[in-house]
């Protein structure tokens, strides 16, 4: 297999069984795609060619996309596009939270490309985007993946602040491959971002996630896993990375649902109190059952200390 990005070989470029969907076209999704672009809000579902979108948009789900459509970075797997960022628009954290309600959506996710050209790296918006879903919205939940703001300790805080439900942000994969997958970024920074934002709020709900089939070994991604639960990590995700065309990295294998359900179990037994690992995972997919995962466990938890302060008494 070539090293080179731009190249697949032939054989990776036919996927195996577990990894096919059907493509879904029905009235659901047609209904969303149009109020997408009448409020003219971006979604990484479309902007990433997320394999799910299909999925998603006939459940009448979206993953909203703030700052903008194109990325100061330049990541080798993103199919988001990279260059020079366009102007902040000031109406956007209210289009989204009209494109909330309008979707009837109960839990909220906001990403954004990553604005290396603001000062705060775009932590006020997401603020403003919380504070504007929360004002319009029935009260949703709202769930955060934000870059590493260059590890601004006030941009951070901005966003922490604003007190989203679940403060997701992703390693995304293994450190020894960061220089040729993720440049710009540092792994040692993003543990810090998770790390700080449970300074910050501990009882923030912290997320991160990492795609596999990148070349990277097991042991590395157990070691990530043990990276993860050291700052205080609640919640994981794993998936299959797939190139979103011939001019990103390559994929170099393709995960067994196997290999899946065994990082499952590694992630479980090293205290994740909610685990997503298979094929078609994606930081977003299903957030919202993840989430309700982690509030009961959270609640059980909660319950099982009240009866034995109760029994201690």
């Amino acid at each position: 297999m070539s090293s080179a990005a731009g190249y697949m070989d032939p054989v990776l470029q036919r996927l195996p069984k577990w990894l096919t969907k059907p493509i879904l076209a029905t009235s659901n999704t047609r209904k969303v795609a149009a109020l997408l672009s009448r409020l003219q809000l971006n979604t990484v579902c479309q902007s990433a060619r997320c394999p799910n979108k299909g999925e998603c948009f006939a459940q009448g789900i979206a993953t909203f996309m703030i700052l903008g459509n194109v990325c100061s970075r330049n990541c080798a797997f993103c199919g988001v596009t990279k260059g020079r960022p366009n102007p902040v628009d000031p109406h956007e954290p209210w289009r989204v939270a009209w494109g909330a309600r309008e979707l009837g959506l109960r839990y909220a996710v906001i990403t954004a490309v990553a604005r290396d050209d603001l000062p705060d790296g775009g932590a006020g918006w997401f603020a403003k985007t919380i504070q504007a879903l929360r004002a319009r919205s029935k009260s949703p939940h709202v769930e955060v993946l934000v870059p590493d703001f260059l590890g601004d300790i006030s941009a951070l805080a901005r966003v922490v602040e604003a007190s989203p439900d679940v403060f997701n942000h992703n390693v995304e994969t293994v450190p020894r491959l960061y220089s040729l997958l993720r440049p710009q970024a540092d792994y040692r920074r993003s543990l810090w971002i998770l790390d700080k934002a449970k300074e910050i709020d501990v009882t923030m709900v912290t997320k991160s996630g990492i795609m596999v089939g990148l070349g990277e070994r097991p042991n590395e991604v157990l070691t990530v896993m043990r990276d993860l639960r050291r700052v205080g990590c609640d919640v994981l995700t794993v998936g299959q990375y797939l190139s979103p065309s011939r001019q990103h990295y390559p994929v170099r294998e393709f995960i067994t649902p196997q290999s899946f359900k065994e990082y499952h179990l590694m992630a479980q037994d090293l205290g994740f109190l909610s685990v997503y690992s298979a094929p078609f995972v994606r930081s977003s997919y299903h957030a919202e059952d993840l989430f309700q995962t982690l509030s009961q466990r959270r609640k059980g938890d909660e319950d099982r200390h009240h009866r034995e302060a109760f029994r201690t008494h």
